[in-house]
């Protein structure tokens, strides 16, 4: 085996080995040129980024300024680890400069899943005015319906008690704003972290990441369920968090394809599926089984939430795209159907982009969600 076959079967086994549980798995070529990969390299130690977190503790992640809040044990003792984000309330959770990349986000204290779906969070990349991410924050952490189910993923991992991370690369040039608002009723407990780089290296093209949340309750018979609704310029699809509330129990609500139009397709799709649980890997039926990169997290009481991240199997587009997904049912042959279906889209893209469509209000997101036994 000569030097450079070696080299790349070392490579591909560092995918193998380094990729850590729940962490984003990227391709063995760097990120960043002359950064070095963090996820497959972790012995790079030259590589210009400056490490950086914020929470409560350090608001706004300056070197030395963690930790100052006192508490009943004296100061730096723990004094400023969560707030009480009451109904209404918007706060913070960051407005750092760049160049940088947020790398985690891990969030914790609301538990019911009217709050999961209440609590929305937004983000800005590099002072544009509109929000790049706009979600309940329960489907943005990969879960839908409100409903906490630990497991993981390539993209989110979940505690039992609502230990919400995500792991997916978040770049930014010059600014990054994200928030969190309650538009619900209960007051609710918030623990929080953001991990980030700075002092990246990005072409001026880069992606930032975008997130979508979309709800029809129900949805319209003969027409397709939106994932991303039109979106021009060029970009990468990563995946999607889908809910289904199944309205009609007697029948098999799955039959619908995936439809990706891209590049000037009109009438028929570039990219296409062959059904609901195909799409995200599964066959014959929905099974409540979480894999890396595709699985269901959910199939209870006709309630399914499922996932599907296109990382290893990328999905670009040059000048437009729009992926949506058939309404078709199964009971004693294929049938048109109407459900209860919302999604958190991910997609990266450079800015300025165009604004997200409107998000659905509290009421529409919150209505027939899951129910917890009290």
């Amino acid at each position: 085996m000569n030097k450079e076959v070696l080299r790349r079967t070392l490579l591909s086994l560092s995918v193998i080995l380094l990729v850590p549980t729940g962490a984003w798995c990227q391709s063995t070529t760097p990120a960043v040129a002359g950064q070095g990969d963090v996820i497959h390299a972790p012995y790079l130690l030259n590589t210009g980024l400056v490490s950086r977190s914020i929470s409560f503790e350090n608001p706004t992640g300056a070197p030395g300024a963690g930790g100052k809040a006192a508490s009943n044990l004296g100061p730096g003792r723990k004094g400023a680890p969560s707030i009480t984000l009451k109904a209404g309330q918007d706060v913070q959770l960051c407005d750092v400069e760049g160049p940088g990349t947020i790398r985690h986000i891990w969030i914790t204290g609301p538990r019911s899943p009217a709050s999961l779906r209440s609590i929305v969070i937004r983000a800005w990349w590099d002072g544009q005015k509109h929000p790049s991410i706009e979600c309940p924050i329960g489907d943005f952490m990969g879960f839908a319906h409100g409903k906490v189910m630990p497991y993981f993923s390539a993209v989110h991992s979940l505690g039992r008690n609502a230990g919400m991370n995500i792991w997916l690369p978040m770049p930014f040039a010059k600014r990054a704003k994200l928030t969190l608002t309650n538009e619900g009723t209960e007051n609710v407990p918030l623990f929080y972290q953001i991990d980030y780089t700075i002092r990246d290296s990005f072409p001026s093209d880069v992606g930032r990441l975008h997130v979508l949340f979309r709800r029809e309750n129900p949805t319209t018979e003969k027409r397709d369920f939106e994932l991303l609704p039109q979106r021009t310029g060029k970009g990468r699809y990563v995946g999607a968090l889908i809910g289904i509330r199944n309205l009609h129990p007697g029948q098999w609500w799955g039959e619908g394809e995936i439809k990706i139009y891209m590049d000037g397709d009109q009438e028929f799709p570039t990219i296409v599926g062959t059904g609901s649980e195909d799409y995200v890997c599964l066959s014959y039926g929905m099974q409540q089984t979480p894999y890396f990169y595709n699985g269901c997290n959910l199939d209870q009481n006709n309630f399914v939430s499922m996932y599907r991240w296109h990382l290893p199997d990328p999905i670009y587009w040059q000048k437009e795209a729009r992926i949506t997904i058939q309404q078709i049912a199964w009971k004693d042959g294929l049938a048109e159907t109407q459900d209860d279906w919302s999604t958190a889209t991910f997609w990266y893209e450079p800015v300025p982009s165009a604004p997200l469509p409107p998000l659905p209000n509290v009421e529409a997101r919150t209505t027939d969600i899951w129910q917890d036994k009290k």
